[in-house]
């Protein structure tokens, strides 16, 4: 049985964890892979959110997904960097929450993921909740409680 303590917990709602979109590093439907990949080199982040032009979540793009799109036979064919745009390499099917989902379901999902996007009621991005933030929240509820 779970108990009223853990009870609100899981249902608090995720937007009072979540890293606000001014704050999170993004690149655009459109850009060159060579721009997405000075992105993801300069902030260190694994992967990156893929937004359109009026800021909705399209997907995710990782430096895998860039590496493996120059990978010749022979060699790394840099050159192809600037012809290769965001959408031709980026994965469409993302794992995302809703502003208005629960502390339960972020835990879920953030199982799999170091990272979840979080979009409005419109689609659009609103920001991501990290693991690291779950954890934090799981670790102050447990030295409350006890």
């Amino acid at each position: 049985m779970i108990s009223t303590n853990t009870r609100a917990l899981l249902d608090t709602p995720i937007s009072d964890f979540i890293i606000s979109s001014e704050k999170v590093a993004h690149v655009q439907i459109g850009n060159s892979a060579e721009h997405a990949l000075l992105v993801l080199t300069k902030t260190g982040y694994s992967s990156v959110p893929v937004l359109d032009i009026k800021y909705r979540l399209q997907g995710l793009l990782s430096m895998k997904m860039i590496t493996e799109s120059i990978l010749g036979l022979e060699r790394i064919e840099y050159e192809k960097l600037t012809n290769i745009k965001v959408d031709d390499v980026m994965d469409r099917n993302v794992t995302f929450l809703k502003i208005t989902d629960t502390f339960q379901k972020a835990l879920d999902l953030v199982i799999n993921h170091a990272f979840l996007c979080v979009v409005d009621e419109e689609g659009t991005f609103a920001g991501i909740l990290t693991r690291r933030v779950i954890l934090k929240q799981l670790k102050k509820y447990i030295y409350q409680v006890d």
